[in-house]
C-alpha cells in the first residue's frame, strides 16, 4: 500500500488559517484532519475529539515524558501536541492527514518526517492582520496586542516552509491550497518574488 501524505499548515494568528483549513477539508474528503491535544479550555463551539483532545497539564506532561507526541509546543499560555501513533498509523494505512499547528511544531515534524508537505499562510498586509484579530469578540485588547507582537515573530519563519499561500481573497487562497494538495502548486513555492516582497513589508517597522 502506498504511504499516505502529511500536510502541515501554519500561520500567524489572524491570517485566517482555521477558516481556510475547514473549507479545504470540505473540498478534499480524502484528507483527514489530525486532531491535536491541548491543555486549553474548549471554546463554546468546540467539540472534544473533533476539534481537539482536551487534556490537563498533568496528562500532557505525562505524554511528553512518554514520547507520545510527534510534535508539541507551548503557544501563548497553553500546550499543544500531535499524537505520534495516530499519525504513523494513518500514514502507514495510506491515509492523507492535515496538521494545523504553529511553526514550532512544524519544525519538529520536518525533523522527524522530512517528506511532510509544509504550507505557510500569510495575511496580505499588517493592517489586515490587525483588523482580523480585532474582529474577534473573544479576545481582550491586551491579548490582541500580545498576539500582534507574537505574529511578527511567527512571520519570520515563513522561509522554512515548502509553500506559501497569501490569504488576500479567501476563494483564491482556498484554490491555492487545493492546488498544493493536488500536486499542482509549483507556482506557490515559498521562495518566490511575490512572497519576498510581502514578507519584507510585513516585517518592516517604523
Amino acid at each position: 500500500m502506498q504511504r499516505g501524505r502529511l500536510y502541515v499548515i501554519s500561520a500567524p494568528s489572524g491570517a485566517g488559517k482555521t477558516s481556510l483549513v475547514k473549507a479545504l477539508m470540505e473540498r478534499e474528503p480524502r484528507i483527514r484532519f489530525s486532531v491535536s491535544y491541548t491543555t486549553r479550555k474548549p471554546r463554546p463551539n468546540e467539540v472534544p475529539g473533533r476539534d481537539y483532545h482536551f487534556v490537563t497539564l498533568e496528562r500532557f506532561s505525562e505524554m511528553v515524558a512518554n514520547h507520545e507526541f510527534l510534535e508539541h509546543a507551548q503557544v501563548f499560555d497553553n500546550c499543544y501536541g500531535t499524537g505520534v501513533r495516530t499519525v504513523e498509523g494513518a500514514l502507514t494505512n495510506g491515509e492523507h492527514l492535515l496538521l494545523e499547528i504553529d511553526w514550532q511544531g512544524a519544525d519538529q515534524v520536518r525533523a522527524r518526517l522530512p517528506e511532510a508537505c509544509s504550507i505557510f499562510i500569510l495575511p496580505p498586509s499588517r493592517g489586515a492582520l490587525e483588523q482580523r484579530l480585532r474582529a474577534r469578540s473573544t479576545d481582550s485588547d491586551a491579548v490582541i496586542e500580545r498576539r500582534l507582537k507574537d505574529a511578527a515573530q511567527d512571520l519570520t519563519h515563513w522561509g522554512d516552509f515548502n509553500y506559501v499561500v497569501i490569504n488576500d481573497r479567501f476563494e483564491q487562497a482556498l484554490a491555492d491550497l487545493q492546488a498544493i494538495v493536488e500536486d499542482r502548486g509549483s507556482h506557490l513555492a515559498a521562495h518566490r518574488p511575490e512572497v519576498n516582497g510581502l514578507t519584507a513589508a510585513l516585517l518592516h517597522t517604523d
